[in-house]
């Protein structure tokens, strides 16, 4: 008997996480734009994937603000970072709006979270008040037509949500075909960074 497809155990799972934790996780974000000394918005952090990486990566000068709706995901977050001694990760308890200052934020991280938004314009409009006018925002729109659809992707294409998006005041300045960590494994997608901005910028893609 032929051998089938080798199946996720719990093992790889912890592994995925692991190495993300330990090193992938630094050099995805690094590539992707985050640096020293950035305020990072992490909107639907979840359990803190990105999080706690990105904490490392702006060190003790950065500061990161980890939101999401999920009071269980967040008290795993929290965990997490009294476990790692880390200072720099406010947790946040919201589903959309931030109650963060105009104008603050350096990098917004919105990784596998939209196909749960319903009122994606409100979220997007309130990226555009909180970063700065060089900032980033950075999105993984998981979940979209070609990409197991669900929910509220599940009908769009990767070209309209970049249209949206663009709609909401925003310019794509570049993309990004990377492995990176979903749920508790690995996955490839694209990467999508825009700027606020009043004048659409289309891009063509790229495998990097």
């Amino acid at each position: 008997m032929k051998n089938g497809p080798k199946s996720n155990t719990d093992e790889d799972v912890k592994s995925d996480v692991e190495m993300w934790f330990k090193k992938d996780g630094e050099n995805f974000l690094r590539s992707v734009g985050v640096g020293k000394g950035q305020i990072v918005l992490d909107f639907g952090c979840g359990e803190g994937h990105y999080s706690i990486p990105a904490s490392k990566l702006v060190g003790e000068e950065g500061k990161i603000y980890a939101l999401d709706k999920d009071k269980q995901a967040l008290n795993s977050l929290v965990r997490l970072i009294k476990k790692n001694h880390i200072k720099n990760i406010k947790v946040i308890q919201k589903e959309s709006k931030t109650s963060l200052e105009d104008n603050c934020i350096d990098f917004i991280l919105s990784y596998d979270v939209l196909h749960y938004v319903k009122n994606r314009k409100d979220i997007y409009h309130e990226f555009c008040r909180v970063l700065r006018s060089n900032g980033v925002f950075s999105l993984y729109p998981k979940h979209l037509k070609n990409d197991y659809p669900l929910m509220e992707l599940a009908h769009m294409k990767l070209e309209d949500i970049i249209d949206e998006v663009e709609e909401a005041g925003f310019s794509l300045q570049d993309n990004f075909f990377k492995k990176l960590i979903h749920d508790d494994s690995y996955n490839v997608g694209y990467i999508l960074n825009f700027k606020k901005t009043d004048h659409r910028n289309p891009q063509v893609f790229h495998r990097s």
